[in-house]
């Protein structure tokens, strides 16, 4: 029994020591030709107008793919497309871990689930793949990069070198720009979704996946932990500080209701469920929207970002659920949402970049309605969730561990 009982503690110890390791050194991901094709597209600054703009202007890879200007995150949070003075709505959701959201869908409790964007507009009903749709999404985007029609694109593809991998992926005369440029151009944005779903987006090398792998390794059901089980999650690669945060984020905090621990495809948790919520976040007076253009932006500084709702509003068969979902914006990862390429380094959170550090949006997830404290009102005050949010009554030093908890969601790169 002893002997057992030894060779388990042995077994624990090896995972805990060597698996974090392993996944710190390994190298980077081979691409296949499919996922270097669309890294090379997601790379490629000749595909806006005036040229100049890639995808990592607003996906940069060093902040988990998402905005990587510190500048414009310390203020409105939303950035410039290729053509000066032109600014979108909204911060750039993060482009990694995202490619198992569904087609946007109702579940069986009426939620809306799925799609991409903040919105849900790359609903997926076009390609049967909302994150292809996505992918496309930016190309003719007059506030992004600003490409003027499909052929455009397609002909500055032709022009790049690599021209001919796409042909070799996709077949001799695929890159097509006169017979057939609805299908090309499909095929642009699945070779981007291709790189997007990729080892090298998504390498679930964090310190949290380390100890998932440990736990899972030992038996234990990370998405069952509480105050009770804890004990038997020490040593598997998380501090006591993180650990205890994991707890909270279970449990009082109730941040795994939405940003859920259960693993997905035989990997570890994504930390979310696509669905949608409207957390009460206020308007962010320095979103640079506001003084778009009226071409662009008719309402002025009346304008409001109605999310989901102005979504739904605009497909026929979902009108009649558009006004339950106004201000409701996608669940987002956590994984990588503390990345950075340096302590210091400010990122913008939230669908509109109010809130700048982690800290703050816990202290409001806990006290927005709590009597005493003043938040700004929200954006849109009808649908905020004042069941998970608003209330938890959680301790600062409770507050602190979760955030130290999410700061283990960060890619090794």
């Amino acid at each position: 029994m002893k002997r057992r009982f030894f060779a388990a503690v042995i077994l624990s110890l090896l995972v805990v020591i060597f698996l974090p390791s392993l996944s710190a050194q390994k190298g980077p991901a081979k691409l296949s030709p499919l996922e270097d094709l669309g890294k090379r597209l997601f790379f490629d600054k000749n595909l806006s107008s005036p040229a100049g703009q890639d995808c990592t202007a607003c996906h940069g890879p060093k902040v988990g793919f998402t905005g990587q200007d510190e500048h414009i995150n310390k203020v409105g949070g939303v950035y410039e497309g290729a053509v000066k003075g032109r600014f979108g709505n909204r911060k750039p959701p993060a482009a990694a871990y995202a490619g198992d959201s569904p087609k946007l869908q109702r579940d069986e409790d009426g939620n809306f689930v799925g799609g991409m964007f903040w919105d849900g507009r790359a609903t997926g009903e076009t390609l049967g793949d909302p994150l292809a749709e996505q992918a496309l999404g930016p190309f003719m985007n007059p506030l992004e990069q600003n490409m003027p029609d499909k052929k455009s694109i397609i002909l500055a593809v032709r022009k790049s070198d690599y021209a001919s991998l796409f042909e070799k992926v996709w077949g001799s005369g695929s890159l097509d720009a006169d017979k057939d440029v609805d299908g090309t151009y499909v095929r642009i944005g699945r070779a981007i979704a291709a790189y997007e779903r990729s080892a090298e987006v998504n390498p679930f090398n964090s310190k949290f996946d380390d100890f998932w792998r440990a736990a899972t390794a030992n038996g234990l059901k990370v998405e069952s932990i509480n105050d009770s089980n804890a004990a038997g999650f020490k040593n598997l690669g998380l501090a006591d500080a993180e650990l205890r945060g994991l707890v909270l984020f279970n449990t009082k905090g109730m941040c795994s209701n939405c940003h859920v621990l259960t693993a997905a495809n035989d990997k570890p948790p994504v930390f979310t469920d696509y669905t949608y919520d409207n957390l009460g976040i206020p308007e962010n007076p320095e979103n640079p929207f506001f003084g778009q253009e009226k071409k662009y932006n008719p309402d002025g500084k009346t304008w409001v970002d109605r999310g989901l709702g102005g979504t739904l509003d605009s497909v026929a068969k979902y009108q009649p659920f558009a006004a339950e979902n106004m201000g409701k914006y996608k669940i987002p990862t956590l994984r990588n949402v503390d990345l950075r390429p340096s302590p210091g380094f400010v990122k913008a959170f939230m669908h509109n970049g109010y809130f700048k550090n982690l800290k703050d949006i816990v202290h409001f997830y806990n006290t927005r309605d709590k009597a005493g404290i003043s938040w700004p009102p929200p954006e849109i005050a009808a649908n905020v969730n004042k069941t998970e949010t608003g209330n938890l009554g959680l301790a600062r030093d409770e507050e602190n561990a979760i955030v130290e908890f999410i700061k283990t969601l960060s890619d090794r790169r």
